[in-house]
């Protein structure tokens, strides 16, 4: 994969035309990433700019960067051109329209009702451009008693079950997910919704609209858990350490203080080389940890043994036992780890890109490869309005006494 932008014109996307017309992150990722593929994205804000530009901090994480960037909207808004107008006057929807008639995407995410003030919902964009695939977010489904509620990444956690799901038994309040993950799922699946939506297009010859809610996507993103819960009843709880009946689905303090995940979801076959690769043979026969394999009832002092042995190697040294045997484990690691990660190196799943005003900096790469038509970052997220003049006049035929007619209107900037 290509991070520096060396890949522009040759993605899987390239002639495809995104008006995103969305803020914060939800609608913002999915954007990003059909530009990283190659479609040409412009980002179409008011006046004001996207609210996401003014978030100086994130939870307890400061997003401030230098030249009065922050790291919250550089990393949600990357690869597109950005322009600046003013949709509350009939200027602006003149500019927008004329724009959605050359797209071939469009993507929103306002609490339902602002669209239809703006003139800028799904039929009326549809009367403009029939072919038109229009993306639109929300907080929990455009039905129902609560599709006119706002909503954001933590509402969209809350509601759709992912706090219980990731709280522990013995915490004293429910638990966020970092990072916004209900925000990057809902980008996640909305890009495969208009991925698709696109593909019908073409084979099909129709436009049609798109929806993903915060509710939707996040349920989805915990599938099997739900699809169990509905076929038996059956309820996956968030792992407790200290009883489970596999012990080798469980985590394990090593000698340097790392964490190790052993996954191996099948005791019948693994338990006993397990022991072996941990060096306590003997419990085997020991008649106190009889039926391990079948599942048996917690022994907390099989347990403690085997937390103790973890205890006397670093995870360096075990690794190099684990992998003689063929375990499926992985190092429990930080954010901060990944960095450094070899597989993260040797896969570019973080690259470098040379950005316009920060210079060379790295960030997240394009979580797909492809062989023939590689993803690129092809720029940076734009400042307020910087390509406006372009776009009215390489694009869409406008002339300067016509941005002085807008700018006059408080149309653009």
């Amino acid at each position: 994969m290509n991070g520096n932008g060396a890949g522009k014109g040759q993605g899987a996307l390239a002639g495809v035309k995104v008006l995103d017309w969305t803020m914060w992150q939800f609608g913002p990722v999915a954007a990003s990433m059909l530009g990283d593929m190659g479609a040409d994205v412009i980002k179409l804000e008011a006046l004001d700019g996207d609210v996401g530009r003014a978030v100086s901090s994130m939870e307890s994480a400061q997003a401030g960067m230098p030249n009065g960037r922050n790291a919250y909207f550089e990393t949600c808004n990357r690869s597109k051109r950005g322009i600046a107008v003013n949709l509350k006057t009939s200027e602006g929807r003149e500019i927008a329209h004329r724009l959605v008639a050359e797209a071939d995407v469009l993507i929103e995410n306002f609490r339902n009702g602002v669209a239809e003030r703006l003139a800028m919902d799904y039929d009326t964009l549809k009367a403009i451009n029939p072919l038109l695939v229009y993306g639109s977010a929300s907080g929990f489904g455009p039905e129902g008693p609560d599709a006119l509620m706002p909503s954001l990444d933590a509402c969209g956690q809350a509601r759709a079950g992912l706090m219980m799901s990731a709280t522990p038994p013995w915490a004293k309040h429910p638990v966020s997910v970092r990072g916004a993950p209900s925000d990057q799922i809902g980008g996640i699946i909305l890009c495969l919704g208009i991925l698709s939506a696109l593909w019908a297009r073409e084979s099909r010859g129709v436009g049609q609209k798109v929806e993903v809610s915060h509710m939707s996507s996040t349920m989805w993103l915990q599938g099997l858990a739900i699809g169990m819960d509905l076929l038996i009843g059956s309820h996956m709880p968030t792992l407790n350490r200290e009883d489970v009946r596999n012990y080798m689905y469980n985590i394990y303090k090593c000698k340097d203080g790392s964490w190790l995940r052993v996954s191996n979801p099948q005791p019948k076959r693994y338990w006993r080389p397990f022991v072996e690769a941990l060096g306590i043979p003997q419990v085997l026969d020991d008649p106190r940890f009889q039926g391990v394999e079948d599942g048996a009832e917690v022994s907390p002092d099989l347990l403690t043994l085997i937390e103790d042995t973890f205890a006397t190697k670093t995870y360096a040294e075990w690794d190099a036992i684990f992998r003689q045997y063929g375990f499926i484990y992985a190092k429990v690691q930080s954010i901060r780890e990944l960095r450094d990660d070899p597989q993260v190196i040797a896969n570019d799943y973080i690259t470098d890109f040379e950005h316009p005003d920060l210079g060379a900096i790295r960030v997240c790469n394009f979580p797909v490869a492809y062989s023939e038509t590689p993803t690129a970052i092809v720029r940076g997220a734009p400042e307020l309005g910087q390509d406006t003049e372009a776009v009215l006049i390489d694009e869409l035929g406008y002339d300067w006494d016509d941005i002085a007619r807008f700018q006059e209107a408080g149309a653009i900037l």
